[in-house]
């Protein structure tokens, strides 16, 4: 038998370490930060042990990776689904709603994460979250963003601040409040993206003005 490629092992690579974070988003979402080891991680994903300190120097970077992997296919799959679209206020609102809705749809995963990050450890810049972050400053762009450089780490920001407000134990703002908020922060209408049922609360404008100059 002939040895394998390059580019063959690359490939099995790229697959190991997908499931491994794949394996580490369905684990820490089930059970939590503190129950889910390393070992359950390999388990689940059917590798070795030792392949996940290979990629990752520990869990901490591992739950980081897995889950701006997860938000990252969550955003492309939002920016691109049909019917698709250049429309840049479209775009972002897409945009708004899929971090959202991976926050009501995961909140012990999302917990977890934004409270890891508050962490001594920080926010780590891995190959995962640079992709999100040009899948976001690309949205921003096509928004109409004078400014990108500027603008992108603020809508960053703004989504982190839902997130967390969304996901507070005791007292967690609603969705459509949050949305609400962001949508008048950017111009946007209510109608764009996915919008919640029920229509905007608080008696908010079903056709908020886009205001230019906060591009």
């Amino acid at each position: 038998m002939s040895p394998r490629s390059a580019a063959a092992n690359e490939e099995l690579r790229r697959r190991s370490r997908e499931r491994l974070l794949e394996a580490t988003v369905e684990l820490v979402g089930q059970r939590g930060y503190e129950a889910t080891t390393l070992a359950d991680i390999a388990d689940r994903a059917g590798s070795a042990r030792g392949l996940v300190s290979y990629y990752f120097p520990g869990k901490r970077q591992l739950l980081q990776s897995a889950v701006h992997r997860l938000m990252r296919l969550t955003l492309e799959a939002a920016l691109e689904r049909e019917p698709r679209t250049d429309d840049g206020r479209e775009r972002l609102a897409r945009a708004i709603d899929a971090i959202l809705g991976i926050a009501r749809d995961r909140p012990t995963l999302m917990r977890t994460h934004m409270a890891g990050i508050l962490t001594a450890e920080g926010f780590i810049q891995c190959p995962e979250q640079q992709r999100l972050a040009a899948l976001l400053r690309d949205t921003v762009v096509r928004y109409g963003s004078a400014d990108p450089d500027a603008d992108y780490p603020m809508l960053r920001a703004l989504l982190m601040g839902a997130v967390v407000a969304l996901l507070l134990p005791g007292a967690p703002m609603p969705l459509p409040r949050l949305r609400a908020e962001l949508f008048q922060r950017y111009g946007l209408e209510w109608g764009l993206g996915v919008p919640p049922g029920g229509g905007p609360p608080g008696g908010t404008s079903a056709q908020l003005v886009h205001q230019t100059d906060q591009r």
